[in-house]
């Protein structure tokens, strides 16, 4: 959803086929106004490693959690960010962390973070076949393929799953998916499929279809699940007024 702002322009590389497992995408935001914009971002179901800069902030690099609820925030005067979009299979066999401590939230990465420094702003492409590389280098050797499977078929139904659909194919237990993505991720299993019916469903309101597809139950179903991740109706988050707000997964680049 663009923030229709002039000033803000937004890009994104998508990631390669061979990394599309841990990996979204990279991106760049950089609000070259004077002024502060102030806008909401809302969930889509990534973890970004963040390196920015602003007229008014020093060089750091953040990690933020999954997003679970609308977030407002104020995009500072001339602030530059790139990010690495994860999916959330980075967090174990990229980052080998979890982010259970920081759902809607972010922590501060130390200086030198896989040797990135402030000069890897100055070239957004260079920075994207930087990071991927460096994606390639920190990919452990061993991965669990139901985990794999796990993610493949949650994404391949936009959420649109049960747990217990998925237990019955990748022979893995619902109580023990439930808590791989609680002690990972810091969420539950349903709430992370909410998070992508509910991503998916951008498309749909960008253009004014405001009534559910085969993702939700009925109408009922479809406002409550907007309004918890967004807070504020699909017809709100339509009209969306003052263009505040944002979820940088459906940004049209400019």
């Amino acid at each position: 959803m663009s923030t229709g702002h002039n000033d803000i322009i937004y890009r994104e590389i998508p990631a390669p086929p061979e990394l599309s497992d841990f990996v979204d995408s990279i991106w760049m935001l950089h609000n070259d106004a004077p002024d502060t914009k102030e806008v909401i971002i809302l969930p889509d179901g990534r973890i970004d490693l963040f390196l920015s800069h602003s007229a008014t902030e020093p060089f750091t690099m953040r990690l933020m959690g999954m997003s679970t609820e609308p977030d407002q925030t104020s995009i500072s005067p001339h602030t530059l960010m790139y990010a690495i979009s994860f999916r959330p299979l980075a967090t174990e066999y990229v980052l080998q962390q979890t982010v259970s401590a920081i759902v809607d939230s972010a922590m501060e990465l130390p200086a030198g973070f896989w040797g990135f420094t402030e000069t890897d702003l100055d070239d957004f492409e260079a920075f994207t076949v930087t990071a991927l590389q460096k994606v390639k280098e920190h990919i452990a050797a061993a991965i669990d393929e139901r985990k794999q499977s796990l993610f493949h078929l949650i994404h391949a139904a936009a959420g649109e799953v049960s747990v217990q659909a998925l237990s019955d194919q990748i022979f893995w237990s619902s109580r023990q998916i439930n808590r791989y993505f609680t002690e990972q991720y810091g969420l539950s299993l349903k709430t992370y499929c909410s998070i992508l019916r509910f991503r998916a469903s951008f498309e749909q309101i960008k253009v004014g279809e405001l009534y559910p597809d085969a993702q939700f139950a009925d109408q009922s179903h479809f406002i409550k699940a907007v309004k918890k991740l967004a807070g504020v109706t699909p017809k709100m988050l339509q009209q969306n007024k003052n263009d505040r707000f944002i979820q940088f997964s459906t940004l049209p680049p400019k």
